[in-house]
């Protein structure tokens, strides 16, 4: 096999092994419900100090 066949070969794999890992943190995401997401952000912020709604 030539070279340029393995450098190809491999771009391909990479570019999938790229895809799962996007899909999986997607899939993973989206798992959390809306009041889960707002406690979450809500947690965020009183971390930060500041207030929600209130631009520094």
């Amino acid at each position: 096999m030539r070279w340029w066949k393995l450098l190809g070969l491999a771009g391909v794999a990479g570019v999938a092994a790229t895809g799962v890992v996007i899909a999986r943190a997607e899939r993973k995401r989206r798992a959390y419900t809306p009041d889960e997401v707002r406690a979450r952000l809500h947690a965020r912020v009183e971390q930060v100090g500041g207030e929600p709604g209130t631009s520094r």
